[in-house]
């Protein structure tokens, strides 16, 4: 194959680029992956070419080298590469540094065992801690420590121990790559200590005063052993004021995960000192480094017990009148973090007041003046007012404060959202619990703008062929206002009288309605329904409207009166329309239907509506859809009727509509996937005699009824296994016992696939897969049959030793008991198939493994120095299946 130009190689990166998946699939990702790396060591190309050539390998890895072992081999080379290079600066150093850090991250061929991830961390840290007199060096040391920090982040605590000698270069070079280094594997070896606990080397004064690197020998410059990656820490910007889940949930900082870690005093002063010449050298970084390092280290913080936060005062006090976004958020995180901790009242109301000044800014552009009111929105005060997690406005926050955050129809959508949102928070506050406002003055002027403003909205959506972006508008502004107003009745029947006459002005804004519907919840369910209802069922807008008011119908009739709505139904039924109209006709039918409460209350009205749509729609599946609703109806009591139309685990979408609504039907008759609500543990049994029987405990965590448990072994090696019928299981109950008899046709260890079939008090048929239980090679230990004691066959434990050759297998090994531990092992073990002892120093043990084989243990101990283990059978291919059972044993003991 020629090699490529320079010219080449542009044209299949861009190719590449524009269609990853399908080039790779094309060209072959094993044939393009060597051509790429052989052209890295080519003279032809230039280097700008090369360095085209490593962003690829750095954006896709994973489809040139799918796997482990060939990404280790590409890391491989790509440092064979880097270390034909000239010892003189050269720019091709870095993005070499960068694709080997790339390729052994993504591919998962990070490892102790792996060669060229020892090779790289080696060269990295040499780099990392050289000197750099020329720009090239310092470009190339600042890469080195970005390259240690991601691997650091895929493995956290894997550079704790060279914290000293980060520390050291931290305080001697002071740059923002070392630093941010510095502070990283700080971050993450006090989370992984408090993992490990007294199994660390050593302790945080230890890694924190010891300084050796790779240069001052061949050992290992980092411990795998500390390597935790159950430790997450969120990264740089997790954007926690911006959280809508309540404190707790995954939006806040996650503690450590064996908690906060206890440190000795000479350990809490080296941690100090540490952060403190972290802070002293954080002046000297830019905005977005800084913002890292204060996040980070207020996790150092909290990942020590007793460790106070005042250490970071000074720098947050400096950051309080900040212009950068970056610094402000890291404060107000800081805040989050350590609440009065950290920061006084008159901290907390400067805070607010440069937040709401910041956020009325005209110089600002408008993503940072929208990020400001998102602060505002999301405040992490010292003492909120109401339970955790509840929304609310900052309480320093009066009104006459935010009065030039007022909303307005001029503003940018987002824009006027958030502050529409801030208004109603404060609105909201100032409102009794029964609707009566509090107070006067300011707070009548605040709600009365609040609904001019919405009235403003529902005007500019109400005018005829509007742009959709003024009709979303209004809705989300209603969705706020609902949210945030939903215990004041007053103000909510002024929004819902408002959103009627909308509705009956442009019905055409059906779909914005149902969507409203269904996200504001049952707060404005009733009173919005009720009013869409008595505007739809009025006939507003004509024949036009009529599939708007069906759609309205749909969405709300099941919980209106049934009255109205069946005569609009009549009426719309002696209009024509096509199939679209008919199945919006049938779906106001199925809401009615659905509605168990109102069904009954004019029976003899709603059979017949469904009767005349069975015989006078024009479409044949409409008419079968009709007739079933008839049918359904008339055959079904309200709950049943309710059950057999209501929404399905998963609604495909189906051609016809018959067999779409035959779905609900369908799922209360066909059996359907579920988790398993029962558990099934595993009982010893005392073995008997034939044949083997497992014991089983089984659990519910609700009631059950008619359970079938279905066993199947895999493998060829067990018989066929009957079903467990279980009539009724009940949560608390004590677990019920069950015994499952066993026939193997060799006497081999397997694994039982289990399933299970039950009923719900529902009516509904489940069925469910339940974990996997496997069958040890001693369950399958039995006594030896009476039939080996009477005349005809060997009874004596030497008559049988002799009779397993010369058809068998003899075989020796040492166990590792010592005194009473061989007594301890024979009573725990094999009390039932001992045929004679001496105790405590000789055991003949007989076993019976079926169907028909037999096991023979000679047991004898030598002194002190462990038991002689003598073994013989009839059957030699369960040798190695004894021997593997009894090294089993030994290292248990």
């Amino acid at each position: 194959m020629a090699r490529r130009s320079g010219d080449a190689w542009a044209r299949v990166i861009a190719a590449l680029r524009a269609s990853p998946a399908a080039f790779v699939a094309r060209a072959g990702a094993e044939a393009l992956a060597a051509e790429l790396l052989s052209e890295l060591r080519s003279e032809r190309l230039s280097e700008p070419t090369k360095v085209s050539l490593l962003s690829v390998i750095m954006e896709l890895p994973t489809q040139l080298w799918p796997d482990p072992t060939t990404a280790e081999a590409a890391a491989s080379t790509l440092l064979d590469t880097l270390a034909l290079l000239p010892p003189r600066p050269v720019a091709f150093r870095r993005p070499l540094l960068l694709a080997t850090t790339s390729v052994l991250a993504a591919c998962g061929a990070l490892g102790p065992a792996s060669a060229a991830t020892s090779r790289l961390l080696h060269m990295l840290l040499r780099a990392a801690a050289g000197r750099a007199t020329g720009r090239e060096e310092r470009a190339l040391q600042a890469t080195a420590c970005e390259c240690l920090r991601e691997l650091e982040s895929c493995h956290p605590g894997l550079l704790a121990c060279q914290l000293g000698l980060l520390r050291a270069l931290q305080d001697t070079l002071g740059t923002q790559a070392h630093c941010l280094l510095f502070v990283l594997t700080l971050r993450n070896a006090l989370g992984t200590l408090a993992r490990v606990g007294t199994q660390a080397p050593m302790g945080l004064q230890g890694l924190l005063t010891t300084r050796t690197g790779p240069q001052h020998g061949e050992g290992q410059a980092w411990d795998w052993n500390l390597e935790a990656p159950g430790v997450q820490w969120p990264g740089p910007w997790n954007c926690t004021l911006a959280r809508e889940e309540p404190s707790g949930q995954e939006g806040d900082w996650p503690e450590p995960v064996a908690g906060p870690l206890d440190l000795t005093p000479p350990e809490a002063r080296e941690l100090r000192a540490a952060v403190s010449q972290l802070l002293d050298a954080s002046y000297l970084l830019t905005p977005p480094a800084q913002a890292q390092m204060l996040q980070q280290l207020s996790q150092v913080l909290r990942a020590v017990r007793g460790q106070p936060p005042a250490l970071l005062k000074p720098q947050l006090v400096r950051l309080l009148g900040t212009a950068r976004v970056s610094l402000l958020h890291a404060v107000l995180a800081s805040k989050d973090a350590f609440g009065e901790a950290l920061f006084t009242a008159q901290d907390e109301a400067l805070l607010l007041r440069r937040l709401v000044g910041a956020a009325q800014h005209p110089a600002l552009p408008p993503p940072a003046r929208l990020f400001y009111l998102h602060c505002l929105l999301h405040f992490p005060e010292n003492w909120p007012l109401g339970p955790a997690g509840e929304e609310g406005a900052p309480v320093l926050l009066t009104p006459s404060l935010a009065t030039g955050l007022l909303p307005s129809l001029l503003q940018d959508p987002p824009d006027l959202l958030a502050r529409l949102h801030l208004l109603c928070l404060l609105c909201g506050e100032e409102l009794g619990a029964d609707g009566n406002r509090d107070c006067q003055g300011t707070e009548d002027q605040a709600l009365g703008y609040l609904q001019e403003l919405l009235a403003s909205l529902r005007q500019g959506a109400a005018q005829p062929g509007g742009p959709r972006s003024s009709a979303t508008l209004c809705f989300r502004a209603s969705y706020l206002a609902t949210r945030c107003l939903a215990s004041h009745p007053g103000a909510l029947a002024q929004l819902t009288k408002g959103l009627a006459e909308l509705y009956q002005a442009r019905p055409c804004l059906a779909p914005h309605f149902v969507d409203l519907l269904e996200q504001a919840g049952e707060v404005l369910a009733e009173p919005l329904g009720k009013a869409l209802q008595q505007v739809a069922v009025a006939g507003t807008g004509g024949a036009q409207a009529l599939q708007w008011h069906l759609q309205i119908l749909t969405k709300v009739a099941g919980g209106q009166p049934l009255g109205p709505t069946l005569a609009f139904l009549w009426a719309a039924l002696g209009q024509t329309g096509d199939w679209a109209w008919e199945q919006a006709l049938l779906g106001a039918c199925r809401a009615l239907l659905r509605g168990t409460g109102l069904i009954r209350a004019q029976p003899r009205d709603l059979a017949n509506l469904l009767q005349e749509l069975a015989r006078g729609l024009d479409d044949p599946d409409s008419r079968d859809r009709g007739r079933l609703y008839y049918n359904l109806f008339t055959h079904l009591s309200g709950s049943k009727l309710g059950s057999a139309l209501g929404p399905t685990r998963s609604m495909p979408m189906l051609c016809s509509s018959l067999v779409e609504e035959n779905e609900g039907f369908a799922s209360s008759l066909t059996v359907q996937e579920a988790q398993a609500p029962l558990q099934l543990k595993r009982v010893p049994q005392q073995a008997k005699g034939p044949p083997v029987v497992l014991g089983l405990t089984v659990e519910a965590s609700e009631i059950l009824y008619s359970l079938e448990l279905r066993f199947r072994v895999l493998g060829p090696h067990y018989e066929p296994l009957e079903a467990i019928r279980v009539p009724c299981l009940r949560p608390g109950a004590s677990p019920k016992l069950l015994l499952l008899p066993l026939e193997p046709r060799r006497p081999y260890p397997a694994l039982l696939d289990i399933s299970v079939l039950y009923a719900t008090p529902s009516g509904l048929t489940c069925y469910a897969q339940l974990p996997s239980l496997p069958v040890a090679f001693a369950d399958l230990f039995l006594p030896l049959p009476s039939s080996s004691l009477d005349g005809t066959h060997p009874h004596t434990f030497h008559e049988l030793w002799a009779s397993c050759l010369p058809g068998g297998a003899e075989s020796c090994m040492w166990g590792p008991w010592q005194g009473q531990a061989l007594e301890t092992l024979v009573t725990k073990h094999w009390e039932p198939f001992v045929m004679s002892a001496m105790p405590p120093t000789s055991y003949q043990v007989a076993i019976c493994l079926p169907p028909s084989s037999q096991l023979l243990l000679h047991l004898e101990a030598v002194g002190e120095d462990g038991v002689r283990v003598t073994l013989r059978t009839d059957d030699w291919a369960i040798l190695p299946l004894a021997g593997e059972y009894l090294r089993g044993l030994g290292a248990a003991a």
